[in-house]
C-alpha cells in the first residue's frame, strides 16, 4: 500500500491519491465476493487481487519522486526507513488490534473449528504489531489456512512494502536510470515466469499472501517489478496533456479489475495469466502515468481526490477483520447473497466512516507526534 507524498516541499499528485482510494475500496468489494466464492476462478470482481500491483506501482512512483534527490543532501538509509515506519505503522497497529477482537468475536477458532489456545492469540498478535509473519502450520497462524498475517490478512502486502522500501533504501535509489530500466525487464521477465508457469495453480498473480507452497517469494516478485517500474516512471516522468486523467483512469481501474476470470471459472487457463500479466506490466504503469500528468480542475475533483486519498490506506488496513466476521457469521448460518448483501453494505459505509475517524483522531495525530520527536530532532 502506497503512503503519501512524505515531501512536502514538492507538489503533490493529487489524482494519483484519488486512485489510490478508488483501488482500495475495490479492495473491499473484491474481499466482500470472498464469502461466497467457491474459487478463485469464480469470484465476484475477479480480478482485485490486482490492486495490490497497482499499490506497488504508486509506491515506487512516490518515493522515488519524493527522496531520490534527498539522498545527495544527507537523507541515510536509517533516517528513510524511520519515516517509513512512522508513516506505515500506526495503521498497522491498529488493524492488528480490530483483527484480535474479530478473531475472538468468533470464538478463538480456525476455519475448521479448531479452538485455539489464548497463548498462541497473544503470540499472533505481538508478531503481528512488529510486522512479523506467522509461519504455516505454527501456533501463532491462528486461522489455520496459511495467512502470513492471519489476525489481518492484508498486512501482507504491507510487509512486502516493508522489504520494498529496505531494498529502495539499500540498492535501488543507488541504481541509474539506465541500470534501473535492465533490472525492470528483468523483474518483469521473472514475473511473467511465475504467472506462465502457474506457480499459483490458477494461472494468476493473487499470490504473496502465504508462506506456503511459495508464496512468498512469488509475492516478492509482483512487489519487486511494480515498485522497481513505478520508480522508473518518476525518473523518466514527462507529463503528457489529459483531460479527465482521474475519471478516465478510476473508470480503467474498476472495469479491469472486475473483469471475471478468462477462460470461465470451470478449469485453470492460461488465458488469465497474460490478463494479469497485461494489467501489471502496461495497464497500471499507463494508468499511473496518465494520473500524474493529469490536475485536478475544480473543487469537487480536487476535494474527491483529497477524501479518497485520504482513507485510502485506513480502509485498506483495517476492513478485513470486518470481513473475516461476516465471513463466519455467513457461513456458519449457510446465509445466501441475499441475505448477505444488505450487512456487506453496512460493512463498507462504516469501514470508510471508521477509516476518516481513525486517521483524523488517531493516525494524523500521531504521525505528526512521531514527526516532530523523532524526524525534526
Amino acid at each position: 500500500m502506497i503512503s503519501n507524498n512524505s515531501d512536502t516541499s514538492k507538489p503533490r499528485y493529487d489524482l494519483l491519491d484519488g486512485l489510490r482510494g478508488v483501488a482500495a475500496i475495490m479492495v473491499i468489494f473484491y474481499h466482500i465476493g470472498e464469502c461466497f466464492a467457491t474459487s478463485v476462478r469464480d469470484q465476484w470482481l475477479n480480478h482485485g487481487y490486482l490492486a495490490v500491483d497497482f499499490f506497488f506501482v504508486l509506491s515506487g512512483f512516490v518515493i522515488s519522486y519524493a527522496y531520490d534527490g534527498r539522498w545527495k543532501h544527507g537523507l541515510t538509509a536509517g533516517g528513510f526507513l524511520l519515516r517509513r515506519i512512522i508513516r506505515l505503522q500506526p495503521m498497522v497497529v491498529i488493524g492488528v488490534i480490530l483483527g484480535v477482537i474479530s478473531f475472538v468475536i468468533q470464538g478463538c477458532e480456525q476455519w475448521d473449528g479448531t479452538s485455539v489456545s489464548t497463548s498462541a492469540v497473544i503470540l499472533s498478535l505481538i508478531l503481528g504489531l512488529f510486522m512479523l509473519p506467522a509461519l504455516p502450520g505454527t501456533a501463532p497462524e491462528v486461522r489455520g489456512n496459511g495467512e502470513m498475517f492471519p489476525l489481518n490478512g492484508p498486512s501482507w502486502s504491507l510487509f512486502m512494502e516493508y522489504i520494498g522500501s529496505i531494498f529502495y533504501a539499500i540498492f535501488l535509489h543507488r541504481l541509474s536510470t539506465r541500470w534501473l530500466r535492465v533490472f525492470v525487464a528483468a523483474s518483469g521477465l521473472a514475473l511473467a515466469a511465475v504467472a506462465i508457469c502457474n506457480g499459483s495453480g490458477d494461472f494468476h498473480l493473487g499470490v504473496g499472501w502465504t508462506a506456503a507452497n511459495g508464496g512468498l517469494w512469488m509475492g516478492l516478485v509482483r512487489m519487486t517489478f511494480s515498485f522497481s517500474v513505478g520508480m522508473l516512471l518518476a525518473r523518466d516522468f514527462k507529463p503528457v496533456k489529459i483531460r479527465g486523467a482521474f475519471w478516465i483512469c478510476a473508470a480503467l481501474i474498476v472495469a479491469f479489475l472486475a473483469v471475471p476470470y478468462i477462460g470461465g471459472p470451470e478449469q485453470a487457463n492460461m488465458g488469465n495469466a497474460f490478463y494479469d500479466l497485461f494489467c501489471t506490466l502496461i495497464l497500471f504503469p499507463t494508468i499511473v502515468y496518465l494520473g500524474a500528468s493529469g490536475r485536478t480542475t475544480d473543487r469537487n475533483s480536487a476535494r474527491t481526490c483529497e477524501f479518497l486519498g485520504a482513507i485510502s490506506y485506513p480502509v485498506y488496513i483495517i476492513h478485513y477483520p470486518f470481513m473475516y466476521l461476516m465471513y463466519s457469521w455467513a457461513w456458519k448460518n449457510g446465509y445466501g447473497v441475499d441475505r448477505v448483501w444488505s450487512v456487506a453494505a453496512i460493512i463498507v459505509v462504516a469501514v470508510i466512516i471508521l477509516a476518516w475517524l481513525f486517521l483524523k483522531f488517531y493516525d494524523q495525530p500521531l504521525r505528526k507526534y512521531l514527526n516532530q520527536k523523532l524526524i525534526k530532532k
